[in-house]
C-alpha cells in the first residue's frame, strides 16, 4: 500500500508540474546601449516666421500656398554612427487634410483646422560628402528614396544611387518648410489668428 501511495504521488507531481508548465510564458528584453550620441540642431533656434499675412489675400474657396522657408538641419554625433530622423506632429489633427505628409498649423476657435505644412530634407551632405534622403516605415528593416517627413517615416541619409543608411558623424541638409492656408471661406478671421505649427524631431538609432 506504501508503494501505491509513493506512485499516486509521484504521477500527482508530474501531472501538475506539466499543467504548471502550460501556464507559464517567458519574456525576453533585448536591446543595445551605444557608447555614441546625436545632437540634432535647426537654425535659428527652429523658429520660423511667416509675418504678418492679410486675410484678404487668402483664397476664398482654395488653399494659399504661402512662400517656403528653409532652415538648416545638423546631426552631430560622437562618432560615425548609423542614425535616422522622426518628426513628431504636436499639432496633430489640426492639418486642414487628412494627408500622410502634412503637420498642422493650429486651430482656430479650438474647432477650425487652419491649414498645414509639407517639410522635406534636400541638399543632404555627409561627413562632407553629398547624399540623399531616404525612408523607412517599418523601424528600418527597409529603405527607399524618399525627402519628405511623413507621419508614419523615419528619413536617414545614404550614399548616391544606394538604398540603405549611411554612418554619419556629421549630417547637414536644409530643412523646406511649405507651409498651406485652408480655404478662407471656412475660417474665422475676424481677428488676428496665429499660426502654430510645431514638431519635434527626434534622432532614432538604428
Amino acid at each position: 500500500m506504501k508503494s501505491l501511495n509513493t506512485l499516486f504521488a509521484t504521477l500527482l507531481l508530474i501531472g501538475a508540474g506539466s499543467a504548471f508548465a502550460a501556464s507559464t510564458v517567458d519574456l525576453t528584453v533585448r536591446g543595445l546601449i551605444t557608447p555614441s550620441a546625436c545632437k540634432p540642431d535647426l537654425s535659428n533656434g527652429g523658429n520660423v516666421d511667416l509675418g504678418k499675412i492679410s486675410a484678404r489675400d487668402l483664397n476664398a474657396d482654395k488653399p494659399t500656398t504661402l512662400a517656403g522657408q528653409s532652415l538648416q538641419l545638423s546631426v552631430t554625433c560622437d562618432a560615425q554612427t548609423l542614425m535616422a530622423l522622426e518628426a513628431k506632429d504636436n499639432r496633430k489633427g489640426s492639418a486642414y487634410i487628412e494627408q500622410y505628409d502634412l503637420f498642422g498649423l493650429g486651430l482656430i476657435n479650438s474647432t477650425e483646422k487652419l491649414g498645414a505644412m509639407e517639410m522635406r530634407l534636400i541638399n543632404a551632405v555627409a561627413d562632407g560628402v553629398a547624399g540623399r534622403m531616404i525612408a523607412s516605415e517599418d523601424g528600418g528593416l527597409t529603405w527607399y528614396y524618399e525627402r519628405y517627413f511623413t507621419h508614419d517615416n523615419i528619413l536617414s541619409v545614404a550614399n548616391i544611387g544606394i538604398d540603405a543608411p549611411l554612418p554619419v558623424q556629421l549630417f547637414t541638409a536644409d530643412m523646406m518648410i511649405s507651409p498651406i492656408i485652408a480655404p478662407a471661406s471656412g475660417l474665422t478671421l475676424n481677428n488676428e489668428v496665429a499660426i502654430d505649427g510645431s514638431v519635434t524631431l527626434t534622432v532614432k538609432y538604428l
